[in-house]
């Protein structure tokens, strides 16, 4: 039987005490470009949380090199850390070995890229059975049929024996719903928010970050 998916409720760090009683399998704490500010939210939040912790630097490759290192050592517990690329996973996977956490890995919409990221890591040292894989879905860009289709492959050839493809998938396809113009809309940003899991749940990912509370329980309904 295929494991239940489990969903990432992510939040503002500075907002993140909204949903440490909220239904979800792990809290995911997104920080900013301000450094010594998230830190600080953080440091005060960590000894409330009791559930697992995702940590997700702002996105921007120079800030996050910094800051995703300091939050590896700082974690009190073994934690999904995000996101590293192309561009700085050579300065971050040292800290996750380091610390035993868990590493996202972002690539472009596409299978080999995807494969080559993971095989560079694993020969630094960082375990598959440590990895996560971001096909950085892009689906409403893209087409969302695209983005799915990547998704499928990579967990087939995964099944079929490839086993630098043979780690988890984490989907943030909610993040892409919320910069629709009719996201701008409370009651439909939820209704994508819904739509974009369930399709990307089909797709085979095995984490899937939500940032509604109400989509998590909607979902869970649904299971």
């Amino acid at each position: 039987m295929k494991d239940r998916v489990k969903y990432i409720l992510e939040l503002p760090v500075e907002k993140a005490e909204e949903g440490l009683k909220k239904d979800c399998d792990i809290l995911g704490l997104k920080f900013t470009e301000d450094i010594e500010k998230g830190i600080e939210a953080f440091k005060k939040l960590l000894p409330r949380i009791e559930k697992p912790l995702m940590l997700r630097g702002c996105g921007n490759d120079t800030v996050d090199t910094e800051l995703l290192p300091v939050l590896a050592q700082l974690a009190d517990r073994e934690c999904i850390i995000g996101t590293a690329t192309e561009n700085n996973y050579k300065s971050i996977v040292p800290s996750v070995i380091k610390s035993g956490n868990r590493l996202i890995i972002r690539t472009p919409i596409d299978i080999n890229l995807a494969k080559e990221m993971n095989i560079l890591t694993s020969d630094m040292g960082l375990g598959l059975d440590r990895i996560l894989t971001d096909t950085d879905i892009g689906g409403l860009g893209y087409g969302f049929e695209y983005g799915y289709s990547i998704m499928e492959k990579i967990k087939l050839e995964g099944k079929n024996g490839d086993k630098f493809l043979n780690v988890p998938l984490i989907s943030f396809a909610a993040e892409e719903t919320a910069k629709t113009k009719e996201a701008k809309d409370e009651k439909l940003s939820l209704y994508l928010e819904i739509a974009s899991a369930s399709a990307v749940k089909a797709a085979g990912a095995d984490y899937i970050v939500l940032t509604k509370p109400e989509a998590v329980s909607i979902l869970r309904g649904l299971e």
